[in-house]
């Protein structure tokens, strides 16, 4: 890293001595300076653009070569304490954990390493300046007050994210159920009302606008002192580097710890083919959730809605890591996937359909062929006739117990027996064979 502070700062110097070579010729070729004179700022000036554009290339290889170095191993003290631990976070808690460590990284790349460069050719800049007390104050104003203000409250717009993010997960996941309520125009509205709210916070956050105030201001306080144009315009040249602080902004660590599950008074019989119905709220995600906990590794699995940014082949092997073409193959005539098993999903599964990535997360789920498969509304996203037949199909693969989450009561007569969940906290009433 400290190599990439020198050539970053080596390239911001040649840029701001660019700017006031350059600035200083024109402003003296009127005055028919001497021959030696023009020619060495002539030279300066090509000399100063090549190595601008030279050192800053070499300062983006080296800054990147040095994170990308300090990734290998952050990373790998962050796998190696997963390992160790005994209970495994979900697939969710595990993607949060990535992202923490690559906004880390993140944050030393595009803010840690713009401010120390940015620090250290403002010094250069006003020792060369005799100490121009305009441009002292104006530097320490975009170089400490302002970034200041910008990274006081970091976690001010994280309650507002959170609800966006919420909203918009709703519109897409229940959008079919939202439009059968009559909900649907109305949650979009909410959305679209957090949506701005959060963006007009996010301006008034960003301070970059004070600060080119401050840049040209200090410009006309240089003037006014009668300070040579070379300086006033290096001057300007030094805060276009630190102007960009302005905009800084510290990323709030996603949270990672996942609560425990509610113990249960009464857990369902694990036997057969169960159906858990009930309106939205009445617990029965809670109740998969328990009950999976409560399950031996070994003889248990929910369902890991989670997709991973890689190939389906490598998504539905986390189920069975030696699994043959022919198993997996297998699984997806079962599941109907139609997705080619070197196809790359995307994150978290952009890049294919919600009924694809239904598809694929059931194809993990036959593959691993648990004694007890738990399975939350596995069938969202497709449609009526295809949601059956699969369902029908995952259940008659199904070895061993299988608990369902699912709000079709057209897929009841597929299940030996249904049990009804009331509102939270209300026991399970009703039982049909």
């Amino acid at each position: 890293m400290r190599l990439a502070i020198l050539v970053g700062v080596l390239a911001e110097l040649a840029g701001v001595g660019l700017t006031a070579t350059a600035t200083w010729l024109i402003m003296r070729a009127a005055g028919h300076p001497p021959m030696q004179a023009l020619t060495v700022a002539i030279v300066a000036v090509r000399t100063l653009a090549l190595a601008k554009g030279a050192l800053r290339y070499l300062e983006r290889l080296t800054s990147h070569e040095a994170v990308l170095s300090e990734a290998v191993e952050l990373r790998g003290r962050v796998y190696d304490d997963l390992v160790h631990r005994r209970h495994i976070p979900s697939g969710t808690a595990l993607t949060r954990i990535v992202t923490n460590v690559d906004q880390h990284l993140d944050t030393k790349l595009r803010t840690t390493l713009p401010w120390i460069t940015a620090a250290l050719v403002s010094a250069v800049v006003v020792v060369a300046s005799g100490f121009s007390l305009p441009l002292i104050a104006g530097l320490l104003i975009t170089l400490a007050l302002l970034p200041w203000l910008a990274l006081r409250k970091p976690q001010d717009l994280t309650p507002l994210r959170a609800r966006l993010t919420e909203q918009t997960t709703e519109l897409v996941h229940s959008k079919e159920e939202l439009i059968a309520y009559g909900l649907f125009d109305d949650k979009v509205s909410e959305a679209t009302a957090t949506a701005k709210t959060l963006s007009r916070k996010e301006r008034t956050r960003d301070l970059t606008p004070l600060a080119i105030a401050v840049q040209f201001g200090t410009a006309l306080l240089l003037l006014a002192q009668g300070e040579p144009a070379w300086l006033v315009m290096a001057a300007i040249a030094t805060f276009e580097i630190t102007i960009p602080l302005a905009a800084t902004t510290r990323h709030t660590p996603e949270p990672t710890d996942e609560p425990e599950p509610p113990h249960l008074t009464e857990t369902p019989v694990l036997q057969g083919k169960t159906a858990i119905v009930g309106p939205s709220g009445a617990g029965k995600t809670t109740l998969l959730n328990a009950i999976a906990h409560q399950l031996e590794p070994s003889k248990g699995a929910l369902a890991d809605a989670h997709v991973f940014h890689t190939t389906v082949r490598t998504n539905v092997l986390l189920a069975k890591p030696d699994a043959t073409q022919d198993e997996l193959d297998r699984a997806a005539r079962i599941t109907e996937l139609d997705l080619g098993w070197d196809q790359v999903v995307g994150e978290r599964g952009e890049e294919i359909s919600g009924g694809q990535r239904q598809r694929l997360v059931l194809t993990r789920s036959v593959l691993a062929r648990p004694e007890v498969l738990l399975l939350d509304e596995p069938t969202e996203g497709l449609d009526p006739e295809q949601a059956d037949r699969v369902l029908a199909a995952v259940l008659g693969h199904c070895q061993g117990t299988a608990l369902v989450v699912t709000h079709r009561g057209e897929q009841l007569a597929l299940f030996d027996h249904v049990r009804h969940r009331g509102p939270i906290g209300h026991e399970d009433v009703g039982r049909v064979g």
